[in-house]
């Protein structure tokens, strides 16, 4: 089920509001948990019974872990890992590294012939996986307690509002809050009521309005060669479509749980706002960027620093980053795009450390202490190109295209005069242009409505303006086609 459909905002949601304030304290739990199986078997149900193997697993396996000592615990641990992983990997990385194997195969002239295996990738595997494994090594740390509650823990994997697209929640944050009893609040359901409008304005408004013009070149980018525009234009597109779109989901999410007294963590600050790219990616999913950091940077960072070679750790950090971006690229997408996509971050964060003493001598050359304003104004528009030029990737389906893409940015011609045409009478190009200028309006009017809400004084005509201008946009300027939210593939 789609959070900008109507089954979802007309039906699924009001319903299941309404029956959650309704029933006894409790049995809410039971509600929740039904509400989620029901909103995840809308897609495919049958992927649900990947999703109950993997709960009972865990489950048991952390209450094991908790019962055990030394080798036995470690053996639990890497029972619900292994699960867990060869499940994400089963599924999404099967044809992957079959399709590698055969090439190389080809390559050597060895013979291969394993078939590719026909199925769907579930729909949020990702995003479960790892929000079951960051359960499964805070029991083994000791850092959380193992939930004997089989229901409870269900719906800690299950909650439907991050269910699909995260947040990737921690256990400590999410578990605790299904136990309390908590009352109908009338400030925070018209929080949750304004988180949700303004993500559904970003997505079906915004990002949906944009996704018309960017699908059209990058999924056919050879149609437009030996020409700059279309390229440029459908890439700066993509980086305010894919930021709405995720991030609007996660507003949603936060929003539709923050509605039920549930506070789920905040996904994304700004981020194109970022003066360097390690700044970017501690606004761009946190909770991604921060699960990577606390279970596989961070504890690697502390094994070499007690390690003997210590005048090689900054070589080994930055080997770390480097690993931690690969991975991260994995995980987004099975194919070398996403890879390179990953890689490519890494490499700007290991190149900005390493040149960091030239960088502040140019800063010191050019006087730029004088002027920060300018300075922070320079920087952010740099870290938005070097982000921008790993989108190309990303959106692209294959490196093959990515190419054609990167050429045509790069190497095509710049035809001032088509391109003035191009803006003038392609309704899909003034589309996306009003759509972004009106969400750079409106998101400044989004930060007023943040900060007038967390003063707790009374601003009603305000609020209700704003949030009242948004649902018309929404229902009347949104494109008539519905698209389904980018994040749901991984």
């Amino acid at each position: 089920m789609l959070f900008n459909s109507f089954a979802f905002v007309c039906m699924f949601f009001p319903l299941v509001t309404l029956l959650y304030y309704g029933v006894p304290y409790r049995f809410r739990w039971v509600l929740l948990l039904i509400a989620s199986f029901y909103f995840y078997m809308a897609f495919v149900p049958k992927y649900v019974f990947i999703l109950l193997f993997l709960i009972l697993v865990d489950y048991f396996s952390a209450i094991a872990i908790e019962q055990s000592q030394g080798t036995r615990r470690r053996i639990f641990l890497w029972l619900s890992l292994t699960s867990n992983i060869g499940m994400l990997g089963f599924f999404k990385y099967y044809n992957f590294l079959n399709e590698n194997l055969a090439s190389l195969a080809r390559a050597v002239g060895w013979n291969y012939s394993m078939p590719n295996m026909a199925f769907l990738l579930p729909i949020g595997l990702s995003f479960h996986t790892f929000q079951s494994m960051s359960y499964i090594i805070e029991v083994y740390r000791g850092e959380q307690k193992a939930e004997r509650h089989l229901g409870i823990y269900a719906l800690y994997v299950m909650f439907y509002p991050q269910l699909v697209a995260g947040p990737i929640e921690r256990p400590q944050n999410l578990i605790h809050q299904f136990k309390r009893e908590s009352k109908f609040d009338y400030h925070q359901f018209f929080q949750g009521i304004r988180l949700m409008i303004w993500g559904l304005f970003k997505k079906v408004f915004v990002a949906d309005r944009l996704a018309v013009y960017v699908d059209a070149v990058y999924n056919d980018p050879s149609h437009y060669s030996g020409w700059s525009f279309p390229y440029w234009m459908a890439t700066y597109f993509f980086m305010f479509e894919i930021y709405c779109d995720f991030s609007g989901y996660s507003q949603i999410a936060q929003g539709s749980a923050k509605v039920l007294g549930i506070d789920l963590m905040e996904n994304f600050n700004y981020p194109l706002l970022s003066k360097s790219i390690a700044e970017f990616w501690t606004r761009w999913h946190i909770s991604l960027s921060t699960w990577f950091r606390d279970y596989i940077y961070t504890p690697l960072a502390y094994r070499a620093m007690n390690a003997e070679l210590k005048r090689r750790l900054e070589y080994q950090l930055y080997g770390f980053v480097l690993l931690i971006f690969f991975i991260s690229g994995l995980w987004h997408g099975a194919g070398w795009n996403f890879v390179i996509f990953g890689c490519i971050h890494g490499i700007y964060i290991v190149t900005s450390s390493l040149l960091k003493p030239l960088r502040k001598k140019g800063h010191d050359f050019l006087c730029m202490g004088k002027y920060p304003k300018l300075r922070n104004a320079l920087k952010i528009l740099t870290v938005f190109h070097l982000a921008l030029f790993a989108w190309v990737f990303f959106r692209s389906s294959s490196l093959a295209e990515a190419g054609v893409v990167l050429q045509g940015i790069f190497r095509g011609k710049l035809d001032l005069a088509r391109s003035l045409y191009e803006m003038n009478h392609n309704e899909a190009i003034q589309g996306g242009i009003f759509a972004i200028i009106l969400f750079l309006l409106l998101e400044s009017g989004f930060k007023a409505s943040e900060r007038f809400q967390q003063k707790k004084f009374a601003c009603f005509s305000y609020l209700e303006v704003y949030y009242a201008t948004l649902l018309v946009l929404i229902f009347v300027g949104a494109p008539l086609s519905r698209k389904v939210f980018i994040y749901f593939q991984f």
